[in-house]
């Protein structure tokens, strides 16, 4: 039975475009588009107008702000990969003379910087980028609000500076790198710097009147990588495609895994969201969603990521405030997840060459003091250490080259999970970031750490 599904029911379909309909209305936007991607296909796209027979569809321009950070972010990783520089590196290694040289790479790219939220003077998004021709125009004076690295703070002049640094490594323009590095590669060619017809216009609707005017279409100059971009519904689901699960033409996935893993302390408040490398973070309907969400005058968008269930939404309006397109695109996976819910992949069992006497050994309970944990083993000579019942420090480890497995998640990510033998070859233990996980609850000739009471184990 196949289960790949290119449409999706009537029904769902339906509930999709209420949403969509209750977001335009309610939001009082002169427009508003969703669209869907499951397992990396565009699979539905509405959208509601105020003009009669004059709807967007997925392939016109809205301005997305903010969700430009996911793509410069991107950049960066690609530079990173190519050995060109090292998240932990201080900006000014690679991007001299800001005044903000002591702020490392992966700081910025989680906005735990320390630096100000936005720009000295006036507001940037509705005003022109000449008046900000220089960096320490960007940046002020005083560019820390206060230490780097002890929490999040979001901060649209970091990604100025982001942007700057791929200039400086790359030697080519931020716009230039865009394009051949990302753009062109996930054949996105309608999202541009500028808008380029059919193109939304951007409004302001009257907070207590039924009333709209236009809103400015500004250049933003040197904080373009923060929130230039124009794109479509279209090319978000392609971009929403290669976030959960990689391109090797643009970055592969475990890089992009990488983005999507926490990177700083969440603000008082935030603990349903955090941020990762370039990445919003979100826990919603029971689900982790990550992606971004965006806003400039006249245009909010969002873009949210099921990795689990295999599933995006991509949410676009053409109003400064009032659509809820993060709640909405997040609605939106929420509906497709819950009426056609993913099917899980056939079981199969592991191909021959990767079955091994010496690891089936391995497998089964053990026991880190009277803990109980079961040890499985997974794909590509992979396993899983877990707790049998109660809670407990569940981690996946991957296998390492000179043997032994390297943590990938949890309290254990990073730390070597490795095989002791005793003289005659035979297991004595687990060894777990020094802790010891043996076969028997404290067994007297084990290697437990402390040794074992000798009179052994006794009642009341």
């Amino acid at each position: 039975m196949t289960t790949t599904f290119e449409v999706l029911l009537p029904g769902t379909e339906r509930a999709l475009l209420h949403r969509v309909a209750v977001a335009q209305s309610e939001g009082r936007s002169p427009s508003f588009v969703g669209a869907v991607v499951r397992d990396g296909a565009l699979v539905w796209s509405g959208s509601r107008s105020c003009v009669d027979g004059h709807a967007p569809d997925a392939d016109t321009q809205f301005r997305i702000g903010s969700l430009t950070k996911v793509f410069t972010a991107v950049l960066v990783m690609r530079l990173r990969d190519e050995g060109l520089l090292g998240l932990d590196d201080p900006l000014e290694r690679h991007l001299k003379g800001t005044g903000a040289g002591e702020v490392t790479i992966a700081q910025l790219l989680g906005h735990s910087g320390g630096l100000a939220a936005e720009t000295p003077g006036q507001w940037w998004e509705r005003s022109s980028a000449a008046l900000r021709p220089e960096l320490s125009d960007v940046l002020g004076e005083q560019p820390f609000l206060q230490a780097p690295g002890r929490r999040h703070h979001y901060s649209n002049p970091g990604y100025t500076l982001l942007g700057s640094l791929v200039e400086a490594v790359r030697g080519v323009s931020w716009e230039e790198a865009l394009r051949s590095e990302i753009l062109e590669p996930l054949g996105m060619g309608r999202t541009t710097v500028d808008p380029v017809a059919p193109h939304a216009g951007g409004w302001a609707v009257h907070p207590w009147a039924d009333v709209m005017l236009p809103e400015p279409s500004e250049d933003l100059g040197l904080m373009a990588p923060a929130g230039q971009l124009w794109s479509t519904a279209a090319d978000l689901a392609r971009f929403a495609a290669f976030l959960a699960a990689g391109d090797e033409r643009v970055l592969v996935a475990a890089s992009v895994e990488e983005m999507r893993a926490p990177a700083a302390a969440v603000g008082e408040g935030d603990w349903d969201g955090s941020y990762g490398l370039g990445l919003q973070l979100l826990r919603k309907d029971g689900r982790t969603l990550i992606g971004h969400t965006g806003s400039l005058p006249g245009f909010v968008a969002a873009l949210w990521i099921s990795v689990e269930d295999g599933l995006a939404a991509i949410a676009l309006a053409n109003a400064t405030s009032g659509p809820l397109t993060a709640a909405v695109a997040a609605d939106l996976v929420r509906i497709v997840a819950e009426t056609e819910p993913r099917f899980p992949e056939p079981w199969r069992p592991l191909p021959e060459a990767e079955v091994d006497k010496e690891l089936l050994a391995l497998t089964g309970p053990w026991y880190w003091g009277t803990y109980a944990y079961g040890l499985r083993l997974g794909a590509e000579r992979s396993v899983v250490l877990e707790p049998l019942r109660g809670p407990g420090r569940r981690a996946r480890f991957r296998a390492l080259p000179e043997g032994g497995w390297v943590g990938l998640n949890g309290y254990y990510a990073g730390e070597t999970l490795r095989v002791v033998r005793r003289d005659d070859g035979s297991v004595s233990h687990l060894d777990l970031a020094s802790f010891v996980f043996t076969r028997e609850p404290y067994a007297p000739a084990d290697a437990v750490p402390g040794g074992v009471d000798e009179a052994g184990w006794r009642g009341l």
